[in-house]
């Protein structure tokens, strides 16, 4: 949404979209760009430029300096409901949360300390989210663009490791304190170049290396105050490996601590199922099929089996066939089996025709209607799965 702002409302984490006024009465040869520095913010407001306008799918919003209302709001309802219910509130707690995440960022580039109370409210509201049902903002949590992966992606993590916790029977403390660990794993990227975080392209050596240090820096920074030294631990290791073939320390398997494991598998994980600008994300099928492949070698086993059951067999957006011969994405899952979710089916691959309109299968109830295999949609025409598991889930 774009929308017209004057220069002393503007703020870092808000992107540019155009600057008014003709071009040659300020130097900025770029008018579409993210305010991430002090010193451009500075710039910004000391330039003939009176008016701008900003795109708040891309940055901040003028009100996101407000208190974090619906955040708040839905920190302390742990009230049960429905896929469908949840979804509305977790894709209001997702653009909240997104926008202080961006904010935590930009704070953290000015060099000012991290605002814990702000982010404890954060997890909170995530905490309750996957308290009411636990499939709901993972599944939003995916909808991501390249524009926002980076802080997405830090409350998406922090959703897969609330939901893993619960699932490993972890007290509500330790829950809490796995989704401030994924909530703060990345934040070391707030010093990366941007050049090489949202490079499109397969990064050189050398870029590599710079981004290699982003666990280190965001161990320093966050050090000033958070006093969790599991939460600490869990941002400073999450690139070690099982086979001590991680960074930054090359840790053996057992000087990797359970927060750190769990942290790791979070955030390959949601890595991978996501678009960036240099590879599509795998479907979520896909991406627990690969993961499989590197346990013991990057990832604790152990905790893996437990997160498939937490996240589900076949979670929602996997592309499955079907017995009978249909194509289905999953848009519910299962009450009480892995293998039997809400299917939304879409293609006879017999006939080689949609179904118009698809067709709502709850396997729990179709005996003699079963998954036969997980689909990988790369080979498969269809580019609107997305949609059609979230208008699916709707009614699920």
């Amino acid at each position: 949404m774009l929308k017209k702002i004057r220069i002393e409302q503007l703020q870092a984490g808000m992107y540019v979209h155009t600057l008014c006024g003709p071009w040659l009465a300020h130097d900025f040869w770029r008018t579409a760009f993210l305010v991430d520095t002090p010193e451009m913010l500075a710039k910004l407001r000391a330039s003939p430029v009176q008016e701008l306008w900003i795109d708040t799918r891309k940055g901040l919003n003028t009100q996101d300096a407000l208190p974090d209302s619906v955040l708040t709001a839905f920190a302390t309802d742990t009230t049960p409901s429905s896929l469908n219910q949840e979804m509305a509130r977790a894709s209001a707690i997702c653009d909240e949360a997104g926008a202080t995440v961006m904010r935590m960022f930009s704070e953290a580039r000015m060099g000012h300390a991290l605002d814990l109370s702000t982010a404890s409210t954060l997890v909170q509201a995530v905490y309750s989210s996957v308290e009411r049902h636990p499939d709901a903002l993972i599944s939003m949590a995916r909808l991501k663009t390249s524009d926002n992966y980076t802080y997405l992606h830090s409350v998406a993590v922090c959703g897969l490791m609330v939901a893993l916790a619960r699932k490993m029977n972890l007290s509500a403390e330790q829950t809490v304190q796995a989704g401030m660990a994924g909530l703060l794993h990345d934040m070391g990227k707030a010093h990366s170049d941007p050049r090489i975080l949202n490079k499109p392209g397969a990064l050189t050596d050398e870029e590599f290396k710079h981004m290699q240090r982003h666990p280190v820096k965001g161990f320093l920074m966050l050090q000033a105050t958070v006093q969790d030294e599991e939460v600490l631990d869990a941002c400073l290791h999450h690139h070690e490996r099982m086979d001590g073939k991680g960074y930054p320390h090359g840790l053996a398997a057992s000087d990797i601590r359970l927060l750190t494991r769990m942290t790791a598998i979070c955030d390959v994980y949601d890595a991978i199922t996501s678009d960036r600008p240099y590879k599509k994300g795998w479907a979520p099928g896909v991406a627990l099929q690969r993961m499989a492949q590197w346990c013991n070698t990057h990832l604790d086993a152990q905790i893996f089996e437990v997160f498939v059951k937490a996240i589900g067999l076949y979670p929602v957006g996997s592309l499955v066939r079907l017995q009978s011969g249909l194509l289905g994405v999953v848009c519910a899952p299962a009450q009480n089996s892995m293998s039997t979710p809400q299917v939304a089916a879409f293609y006879h691959i017999g006939l080689q025709r949609m179904l118009r309109p698809a067709k709502l299968l709850d396997l729990e109830k179709l005996p003699n209607e079963r998954i036969v295999a997980g689909e990988d949609p790369s080979k498969w025409p269809f580019t609107n799965l997305e949609q059609l598991w979230q208008k699916a889930a709707a009614t699920a």
